[in-house]
């Protein structure tokens, strides 16, 4: 190799970056749009859930229960003197859940028997919307329990109770791991896209061929082509950083070194993946299909990102090993949420390596300086 022609290589492609908008809006006006479409469009959290309460008996305790609920800041309460009225609203999708406080409720409450009881009937359609309506409701029910004990100096013998405790991420906000895997899923996009719909315009318009005739080695060429756009995808993910850190309030554990060159080493597997399709299709439009079939959808649908891996079967599970954003993503949410786990982090990024390594051996490979 000469660095004298390297160097050469990377001014020229580097001005052709400045001079064509599209690598930038890729680059940094596509992961913003990203962001905010990840940051406040995907949200795991369920809060102001519609359900109804149904109060068929009224009475003190029924109504200061029933007061509980309304004030809650987790549901939108509509209430009735009886569950038909609300099983419409359920079928319809209205309401996502009926709290019933039963006839003799009231009664039941002194607690002679121990026998005070609600029901709830939660719409199974929804079985994620389901879960939190239950445990809300049983939050809401529990509580009031307590104090209704207290108040009126009386023992309530509670089945036992866990205390559940949540390292890395107390609050169980869903943006603290949804951000960081979808810089992930973002990179990915951004690395692909970059070198492959780049370097494929160049075949259209016929500059590549004008550059295979140049005394350059193929070598010299993919670092050329690579090096530019390495640094503008490393830019862009320092953006994507810290508009997760400093404007959504994304914690991070970790260490911003370990990060750069975790993320260095990626976004090299998803410049050469982006080379390689520009390689094989030299068509705009198929290479951007092409990478969104290959980098996008794997990265979203089988990186962990959303869908738990463990959950899928067998075949598609041992699918997702092929694919550095499986890995990517497992480092970004350590190092956000729990720090340098070095065993995880290593064992991730020598993996995310192998890939980016088969990667330009294929390039090797099928480059040639030769136009057929």
């Amino acid at each position: 190799m000469n660095f004298r022609r390297i160097t050469a290589l990377v001014k020229k492609e580097s001005r052709q970056v400045v001079r064509d908008p599209s690598s930038i809006l890729i680059a940094f006006v596509l992961p913003v749009i990203l962001l905010f479409v990840f940051g406040y469009g995907i949200n795991l959290d369920a809060a102001k859930i519609n359900i109804g309460l149904a109060l068929e008996e009224r009475g003190a305790d029924g109504d200061r229960l029933a007061a509980a609920f309304i004030n809650s800041e987790f549901l939108n309460v509509r209430t009735a003197a009886d569950r038909r009225e609300l099983i419409p609203e359920m079928d319809a999708g209205h309401i996502r859940g009926i709290v019933v406080i039963p006839v003799g409720f009231s009664t039941r409450a002194a607690f002679e028997s121990d026998s005070a009881v609600i029901q709830v009937i939660t719409d199974g359609s929804e079985p994620n919307t389901a879960s939190f309506v239950y445990n809300y409701s049983m939050g809401i029910w529990r509580a009031w329990l307590s104090q209704y004990a207290v108040e009126k100096g009386i023992e309530i013998k509670m089945p036992i109770e866990t205390e559940p405790r949540f390292l890395f991420n107390p609050e169980l906000k869903s943006r603290y791991f949804l951000l960081p895997g979808s810089i992930a899923i973002i990179m990915t996009l951004i690395g692909t896209m970059l070198t492959s719909l780049v370097v494929a315009r160049e075949w259209e318009r016929g500059t590549m061929e004008a550059m295979m005739a140049k005394p350059v080695t193929v070598t010299e060429i993919i670092l050329g082509k690579l090096i530019p756009y390495f640094i503008l995808g490393m830019g862009s993910m320092a953006m994507c950083v810290a508009v997760s850190v400093y404007f959504y309030d994304v914690p991070f554990r970790g260490s911003f070194v370990v990060l750069a060159v975790v993320s260095a080493v990626f976004l090299i597997a998803s410049l050469g993946q982006g080379l390689l399709i520009s390689t094989l299709a030299r068509n705009q439009f198929v290479a951007a299909q092409i990478a969104l079939i290959t980098a996008f959808l794997p990265a979203f649908m089988l990186s962990g990102f959303i869908f738990e891996i463990s959950s899928m079967p067998p075949l598609i599970r041992g699918l997702t090993y092929v694919f550095a954003a499986r890995y990517f993503v497992a480092d970004l949410q350590t190092l956000f949420l729990a720090g340098n786990v070095w065993g995880l982090l290593i064992t991730n990024t020598a993996a995310i390596s192998l890939i980016a390594a088969v990667f330009f051996i294929i390039i090797r490979i099928k480059t040639k300086k030769t136009l057929d």
